[in-house]
Parts: structure tokens; C-alpha cells; sequence
């Protein structure tokens, strides 16, 4: 696409993808969150914490390295922190390498929550998402919000999560 073109008016298709885009990101992120609420009493963005903490080492994060990973502010994560330490399923450590930061720590009762979570998630994915996709390259829309979302990055061939099925 040449500079010139760039300058040109949006297609239909073009203008009704950008119309369509932040509804419908909106409206998956309130149903993933009313299914993992009604069946597994934890919210989006709690699943989300849990499964970093499970992936990370030793099973502990920074509360603003979660921030960054789960695209939340550190405000919002430390509140989900909170909830999930009243249930037990995260603890909260003061950072030793800095006495201003504070890890969150994944505990057994967590690492059990989210694989109870983990079917449920599947679910509302599938119904809110993939349901919807059918029949399109779903490596290649990978790719092209990785490169959204990263900009300075070159993504080249399938991503991790395309490359796992």
C-alpha cells in the first residue's frame, strides 16, 4: 500500500471492521466474566491472574509485571490480588529485591481454582469467540493482532498459543 492509498476513505469492509471492533471486544469480555462468575465465582480478570501466576517461576509475579501481562492497571490488579487472597487462592509477599514492590503468589487452593475455572473459560471462549470465527485463518488473525498489540515487533509464522493446538 503505497502513501497515497493510506489517504483514501475507508472501504465499507474497512469501516464496518472499525465500527464492529470495540463492541464486540467489549461485549466477550462481560460474557467471559459472567460465566466465569456464575459458574466458578471468580471474575475475568481473577482467571486471568491465576493462570500467570501458573505460568510464571515459582509461581509468583510482581503485582505490576500481572498488571502489564493481564493489560490492567496496577490499581485493578491489586484489588483482584485482594479478593483473591481473602479466598485463599493468592498470597502477597513484600518484593525482596525492592521493599516497594509486592509479588503475588500462587497457592495450592489457587493452582486447584483455576483448573476447576479452566473448563468453564474453555466454554465461554468457544460460545463468545472461536463459535464465531468459523472458517477463518485463525493463525493469521493471531498474527495480525500480535502485530496490533506490538507494533515494533516482526511476527513471523504461528504463534505460540496457534502453534500449541
Amino acid at each position: 500500500m503505497t502513501a497515497g492509498d493510506r489517504n483514501h476513505p475507508l472501504r465499507r469492509d474497512e469501516e464496518a471492521v472499525i465500527r464492529a471492533l470495540l463492541p464486540a471486544v467489549a461485549a466477550m469480555m462481560r460474557a467471559f466474566d459472567a460465566d466465569l462468575n456464575r459458574a466458578e465465582r471468580v471474575t475475568h480478570t481473577e482467571y486471568l491472574v491465576l493462570m500467570f501466576l501458573s505460568e510464571a517461576p515459582e509461581c509468583t509475579l510482581r503485582l505490576a509485571d500481572l498488571a502489564a501481562h493481564c493489560h490492567k492497571s496496577p490499581s485493578a490488579i491489586s484489588r483482584a490480588v485482594g479478593r483473591l487472597e481473602v479466598d485463599g487462592l493468592v498470597r502477597r509477599m513484600q518484593a525482596s529485591d525492592d521493599g516497594r514492590g509486592a509479588n503475588a503468589i500462587l497457592t495450592d487452593e489457587g493452582r486447584a481454582r483455576l483448573e476447576q475455572a479452566r473448563h468453564a473459560h474453555v466454554l465461554s471462549i468457544r460460545r463468545h469467540l472461536l463459535d464465531h470465527l468459523e472458517g477463518v485463518d485463525l493463525d493469521a488473525l493471531a498474527r495480525a493482532l500480535e502485530s496490533i498489540a506490538n507494533p515494533g515487533s516482526s511476527v513471523k509464522g504461528p504463534t505460540r498459543a496457534a502453534s500449541d493446538r
